[in-house]
């Protein structure tokens, strides 16, 4: 007897639609899988024979073929092992129920229980566009599938529970999670920071427009500070960009008992950190550390420490937002739309430019400062400087602005953005056309850019950043249109270049 049984495969965190066709016929007693699956597929023979033995059923003593079409693609993953199960019991008779309408994904142990698998969120983000409305998963993936909206969400923990479920024997109600944004208990706050006005602003502006960002200063002024901070001033994320978040972490197998990212991520890997790590890859392609960071911030703390290898792949991710892994067997593709923030001391010793005597000779300077290469500056949009803070900033009674009054100037902008944008559409990301369009100059500010472009060398990526900057600092004012004052704020963040890469 023939049986279909609905599943998909992933390919990175995009779906591809499996069914698994059983056919068990007269014949010397033999289980063969075919349609081009990988090594855990292939053992999932074993798995699935000792787990309908061990939940009380028949395993056939008869030949058994199961296909996995299309066979053209190739699949992975041991979330196959249930869907397998189920196509033998259904061909037996085992389970009496229709099940075409329905789709399985699920592990199973050898004694029947299903286990957790990664990557549960986006194969039911998959079936329900693909028009299922009933998916079963293991109960352990309950949480991160309940989230999808439009599907019920069965949640067994073992196959007899399941095939009692199908057979109408018991009772298994759908589950959906009920969503909340916790608050962070980090407790990380601007109001900790002492002095520093200049780079809290140009951390401002780079979080209102989503611009990638550098700063340059002495060890010990507080850059590292600063960059933990930035997530207490960016915008809560909509539940779109959650749900791209949370696919991310639940492919990557990092989701834990949370069931749906909902705070910006803040990822800071050590500077050994290789280019593979950085970018995702593998035999079986995992995220990396610029996925992980989508829709929120990547923070590289002393950045010329960092291979170069590990820098340059920085460049394609930052222009496309997107990693492309490339492997014999095909290519994945992972999102990472990320806000860059870097830091670095302006030498090896962390003392040039202090009144501290710098042991470091300019050539060793000149080298530590040139493992940036243009290109990746380039992408960087904003530059600024962080001074060695001062006996009386330090002691002194002046309060510093909250993070809380910081984050509303900068939804405040993010909300003019919306409207004049549409949503996700940030004043970084503009293409040509939308700059044409949305930052038009009068002739006061062309002629500041005309003069800044020829006295500073700007290159053409570096104009399309100086005017987007400009953007973002008149949302920032409220005002329609970009005038002298705020152009004039932009260039100096482009300044440094000159001062250190001459």
């Amino acid at each position: 007897m023939l049986s279909k049984v609905r599943t998909c495969v992933l390919n990175g965190i995009e779906g591809v639609d499996v069914e698994v066709e059983t056919d068990i016929s007269i014949g010397l007693p033999n289980f063969n899988i075919v349609g081009l699956a990988d090594t855990s597929i292939r053992e999932s023979k074993d798995r699935v024979r000792a787990a309908i033995k061990n939940s009380g059923y028949q395993f056939p003593i008869s030949r058994i073929t199961t296909n996995l079409a299309p066979a053209n693609v190739r699949k992975e993953g041991s979330h196959l092992d249930l869907p397998i199960a189920l196509g033998i019991m259904k061909s037996t008779g085992e389970i009496r129920g229709e099940i075409s309408e329905m789709a399985f994904i699920g592990e199973l142990s050898l004694d029947g229980k299903l286990k957790r698998i990664d990557g549960a969120l986006p194969a039911v983000l998959y079936l329900k566009k693909s028009g299922v409305r009933r998916v079963v998963v293991p109960e352990e993936n309950k949480r991160e599938a309940g989230v999808v909206r439009g599907i019920e969400v069965i949640a067994p923990e073992s196959l007899g529970e399941l095939v009692g479920y199908l057979n109408g024997e018991s009772d298994i109600d759908p589950y959906t999670c009920e969503l909340a944004r916790p608050r962070s208990l980090l407790g990380l706050d601007y109001s900790e920071v002492k002095g520093q006005l200049a780079a809290k602003r140009a951390i401002e502006i780079a979080a209102a427009g989503f611009h990638n960002m550098i700063m340059i200063g002495p060890r010990g002024s507080g850059k590292t500070m600063l960059a933990k901070r930035i997530p207490s001033i960016m915008p809560e994320p909509t539940f779109e960009e959650c749900l791209e978040m949370t696919n991310i972490y639940s492919v990557s197998g990092l989701l834990g008992e949370s069931c749906l990212i909902s705070e910006r991520p803040f990822r800071s890997p050590h500077h050994t950190v290789s280019s593979a790590a950085l970018s995702g890859g593998g035999i079986n392609p995992k995220p990396g550390e610029l996925s992980l960071a989508h829709k929120g911030v990547l923070f590289l703390d002393e950045l010329p420490e960092f291979k170069k290898p590990s820098i340059e792949v920085l460049r394609q991710p930052l222009e496309d937002r997107e990693i492309n892994i490339s492997r014999v067997n095909g290519k994945t593709k992972y999102p990472c739309d990320i806000m860059l923030v870097a830091a670095m001391n302006p030498c090896p010793c962390g003392n040039y430019g202090t009144t501290k005597n710098c042991s470091c000779s300019q050539f060793q300077v000149d080298r530590y400062i040139s493992r940036i290469s243009g290109p990746v500056l380039d992408r960087l949009d904003i530059h600024v400087e962080v001074g060695r803070l001062e006996y009386e900033e330090l002691e002194g009674e002046m309060v510093s602005e909250s993070s809380e009054r910081i984050k509303k100037r900068v939804e405040r902008a993010r909300e003019i953005q919306k409207e004049r944008q549409g949503e996700g559409v940030y004043n970084s990301r503009f293409s040509t056309d939308q700059v044409k369009r949305y930052c038009a100059l009068d002739s006061e500010t062309k002629k500041i850019m005309k003069e800044a472009f020829k006295a500073m060398g700007l290159s053409a990526r570096s104009y399309d950043k100086i005017i987007k900057i400009s953007r973002t600092i008149a949302d920032l004012a409220e005002e329609e249109n970009i005038k002298r004052d705020h152009v004039l704020e932009a260039v100096q963040y482009r300044s440094l270049e000159r001062k250190y890469w001459r």
